[in-house]
């Protein structure tokens, strides 16, 4: 079984191939510019490297958001097309839970934080269960900063760009019962996100690919100032 993920909802995007539940190949894109005209070659090359043909795919998998608006249109909008046009299946996976995945086994709870802005931050918490799965303990939601952190009262380890831009706040508030990750972990990946599809695929979930939409969980800038 071939899956192809991928993923475009922050300022980085990657594509990622795997093989009966096996990381084949990953391309991860930290340059910080429109992910539109890159995805499709970026794709193309991955294809190449991994052995796999797009025809050959059985699996569409990419993060739904919460994210950037315009970047999770994108990737939404790339899998709906590969889905319809070759009958094969796709599932949309939370960013938040593609993120947090990079921590799996963490002995401390997991807090993956995405930049809304306005000091606002899209977040969630986990922790690893005693299957060595990532189980939800406080769902997603689009903050004030201050106001989630008062929340929390335990040693959590941080990951994302919100962590890294409120890494300050966050160490004032919690009173060194905060950790941080490192370098590659605080980005969502593709793969990590393909690995999340396909036990949804395998638990007998699906999205429809007419129907699947961007989980942006506000309105954008537009919208609010129509309103």
């Amino acid at each position: 079984m071939w899956t192809l993920a991928i993923d475009t909802s922050t300022m980085t995007a990657s594509v990622a191939s795997l093989k009966n539940s096996e990381i084949v190949g990953e391309i991860f894109v930290n340059l910080k510019i429109n992910h539109s005209p890159m995805l499709l070659p970026v794709i193309e090359m991955l294809c190449t490297a991994s052995g796999m043909k797009l025809k050959e795919v059985d699996l569409f998998v990419c993060t739904i958001g919460p994210g950037s608006f315009t970047g999770v249109r994108i990737g939404v909008s790339t899998v709906k097309g590969f889905a319809l046009a070759t009958g094969k299946p796709v599932v949309g996976v939370s960013t938040l839970d593609a993120l947090a995945l990079n921590l799996l086994g963490s002995p401390v709870k997991i807090c993956p934080m995405l930049d809304a802005r306005k000091n606002q931050v899209y977040t969630a918490l986990y922790r690893t269960d005693g299957d060595n799965q990532l189980e939800k303990i406080k769902d997603e939601r689009d903050t004030e900063i201050g106001e989630f952190l008062r929340t929390i009262d335990e040693e959590v380890i941080f990951l994302g760009e919100g962590a890294q831009k409120y890494a300050g706040v966050i160490r004032e508030m919690l009173c060194g019962k905060a950790y941080f990750a490192a370098g590659i972990q605080n980005h969502v990946r593709a793969s990590m996100a393909g690995v999340l599809g396909e036990k949804k695929f395998r638990d007998g979930e699906r999205d429809d690919p007419v129907t699947l939409v961007p989980r942006y969980m506000r309105l954008s800038e537009a919208e609010l100032k129509m309103k």
